[in-house]
């Protein structure tokens, strides 16, 4: 059983979050090629591993192949309703993050899990799917779309409750998912969510009609982060 070092950081802004990934990948990524040059005979560096809770303020982030015009809103409006907006180097199209979102970012080693991106893909939409049930609410997929759905196979209903998208490095992982609990769904209409037309957003909040104690999801999230990950998680103190 691997064990994870888990850091809920609250409310932090997406770029001062976003350094402190790439700085725990590289540091990651550094060891692994230390371990590599070492001789069997000796002892290898600890991995530490980690897995990150944030809410970011609003902000809207667009994949290293994704597609501006899936951008509605001009630089001045952004300014004007005080969202950020970063093209940065995970996959995926554009998205929103802001507060009362659960976002996740798992920096992993997964040559300690297993050394495929679809299982991971498949693992993180598994630990969401799992915390949905435990709410009543049946997520799924869609096919050739990364994430998780509610009712994903009935033409017109299909609304998607957390986007996901990765970035590896030497098999180490940043970024993750963006699970919407309470989240204003509002921003999502400035723009064409994760580049799929036609699609609704929901959350938690609206499926269920009411709002949802956050401090629970984050519970249930990490316990089945653990059971499918078949990991540790030890608090960060």
């Amino acid at each position: 059983m691997q064990e994870v070092l888990f850091q809920d950081l609250g409310i932090k802004p997406y770029k001062e979050v976003w350094d402190y990934q790439e700085s725990l990948l590289k540091e990651l990524v550094d060891i692994k090629v230390k371990n590599r040059d070492i001789a069997e005979t000796q002892s290898h560096l600890a991995l530490q591993q980690y897995l990150l809770f944030v809410e970011h303020p609003p902000v809207y982030t667009l994949g290293k192949n994704g597609n501006e015009e899936n951008i509605l809103i001009s630089e001045k409006e952004l300014f004007q309703k005080s969202i950020e907006y970063f093209h940065i180097n995970r996959g995926g199209d554009i998205t929103f993050h802001g507060p009362e979102q659960l976002v996740g970012y798992p920096i992993l080693d997964l040559d300690s899990f297993k050394p495929d991106l679809g299982w991971y893909l498949r693992s993180i939409e598994d630990v969401i799917i799992a915390t949905m049930a435990e709410y009543g609410i049946v997520g799924g997929r869609s096919v050739g779309e990364t994430g998780v759905w509610i009712d994903a196979d009935t033409k017109g209903r299909e609304r998607k409750i957390c986007a996901i998208g990765i970035k590896c490095s030497r098999w180490v992982t940043m970024h993750g998912f963006a699970f919407n609990v309470n989240t204003d769904l509002s921003y999502f209409g400035n723009i064409v969510p994760c580049g799929i037309q036609n699609k609704q957003v929901t959350s938690l909040q609206k499926e269920l009609g009411r709002k949802v104690d956050m401090n629970e999801v984050k519970e249930k999230v990490k316990q089945n982060f653990e059971k499918i990950f078949e990991a540790k998680l030890i608090e960060h103190r």
